[in-house]
């Protein structure tokens, strides 16, 4: 890197120091200068004038680095000293001197050349003797060793068109069938195959798959929920059955099985504007409840089949994410989310006052809503005005029924989707584990719960 500082700039500074009006530490903050640059070139100065200020590139001999690394040894001379004294101007060059002499001596203070080093030619490989100076042991272990290699080349498991020359198994075991023909260091030799290599493939091929039982209740477990679990749930249902694994390990073997979790989640997003009365938002995203019918949510959602619609109002309580009640229908009338509160309401008992969280739609302002809801001294709680996340619970199961069956099954009739949405709810709150509530259904954790009180 070019010294950024021109020979006049130095002359000044020089000059500067000379007058003694400041010192050499001062004067060197004041320019915003390393101090012992300064100094350096204060020392050149002084043994060599305004020359030894001057820019310039020098090539020195290794007898020359020699030279210096003497004077400097013998008269106890300093670094910045011994630069000033042989006007060396690239800086911190002494010391590299001395570590290169210190390690290599004189030869490895001589100048490196500089580029990409001349490509050394390897001597010609001699051509192979002719066959009639070739002794006939030599000629019938050249035989041997083309046999060999012929026949491990035809091994239909050895050579793949498409994957070359195969991996370490797939040539262990066109090894191994050949052996009772061939030398094994004959065909070790043709496979290009470790010795070490070959055994430890023929101990892992004859050692079985310890997995394979571990495997079979995997996609039992799988196929019996439709593709619905994933890894983490898969180990949740076998750690129930006594099975200790890690998930890890479940997700690895799903993996060789090709097995994945066939939902993708989506969130249904609706906004009908204010009409009317709407509560204020007492849940406050409060989605935890530590007892049955405390704090319930509700929404509305929209499937469609073949060009006609069906809308789902279900009701969850959030002490455990159960649809406690729901109501289908055809058209989203104010009927809908009556019926939905009736089958709610019946699974009251007396002293429970939940918590009902719906959005701003216009069913949850409707008069007779709130009369229903106040005949049963249920206190009413609203989302804000277009902020889904407020009812993030109802909204998330909504993602996760249309994921886990909408999605994934085909429904040709309004029937058909009813008929299914009535059996995935029963699936889901009677069958499908949640991380959350300890791998139990939330109709299992209910109970348990109820039995333990």
């Amino acid at each position: 890197m070019r010294n950024k500082y021109s020979d006049e700039f130095k002359l000044q500074v020089v000059r500067q120091c000379l007058r003694g009006d400041v010192g050499i530490e001062e004067l060197a903050r004041q320019l915003g200068l390393d101090y012992s640059m300064v100094r350096r070139w204060l020392e050149h100065y002084r043994q060599h004038g305004p020359s030894g200020l001057r820019q310039t590139r020098r090539h020195y001999s290794a007898a020359f680095k020699r030279e210096v690394l003497e004077r400097m040894r013998r008269d106890g001379l300093s670094i910045r000293q011994t630069e000033a004294l042989f006007d060396i101007r690239a800086k911190g060059a002494i010391g590299r001197w001395q570590r290169l002499y210190h390690s290599g001596g004189l030869t490895a203070l001589a100048p490196k050349r500089k580029g990409r080093r001349p490509m050394t030619k390897k001597p010609p490989t001699p051509p192979p003797p002719p066959d009639e100076e070739r002794s006939h042991d030599e000629l019938l272990k050249e035989l041997a060793y083309l046999r060999a290699e012929n026949a491990y080349l035809k091994k239909p498991r050895c050579l793949d068109p498409g994957e070359g020359h195969g991996d370490a198994g797939q040539k262990a075991q066109a090894v191994q069938g050949l052996r009772h023909e061939h030398s094994l260091a004959l065909l070790l030799r043709a496979a290009e195959l470790p010795r070490s290599t070959f055994y430890y493939q023929i101990h892992a091929l004859g050692a079985g798959d310890r997995y394979a039982a571990l495997k079979v209740r995997i996609r039992a477990i799988y196929d019996r929920h439709k593709g619905r679990y994933g890894y983490r749930r898969i180990t949740a249902v076998l750690r129930q059955a006594g099975e200790t694994i890690n998930h890890k390990a479940v997700q690895r073997l799903m993996h060789q099985l090709g097995l994945k979790s066939l939902v993708r989640p989506k969130r249904y997003r609706a906004y009908r504007g204010a009409e009317g009365y709407a509560a204020p938002n007492t849940l406050q995203r409060r989605f935890q409840a530590q007892r049955p019918h405390q704090r319930w949510v509700t929404d509305i959602t929209e499937f469609k089949v073949n060009g006609q619609k069906l809308y789902l109002s279900p009701v969850m309580d959030l002490y455990n994410g159960e649809i406690i009640a729901f109501q289908t229908g055809p058209r989203p009338v104010f009927d809908l989310v009556k019926g939905m509160l009736k089958k709610a309401f019946g699974r009251l008992t007396p002293g429970d006052r939940p918590l009902l969280h719906s959005d701003q739609g216009w069913h949850y302002r409707h008069p007779s809503y709130r009369r229903l809801v106040a005949e049963q001294r249920v206190l009413r709680s609203m989302s804000r005005k277009g902020n889904c996340l407020d009812n993030a619970a109802m909204e998330s199961f909504f993602g996760t029924l249309k994921a886990e069956d909408f999605h994934l099954n085909r429904f040709d009739t309004i029937e058909q989707l009813q008929q299914g949405l009535d059996q995935y709810i029963h699936y889901y709150n009677h069958e499908r584990i949640r991380l959350k509530l300890k791998g139990l259904s939330p109709v299992q954790y209910r109970t348990q719960a109820l039995d333990a009180g």
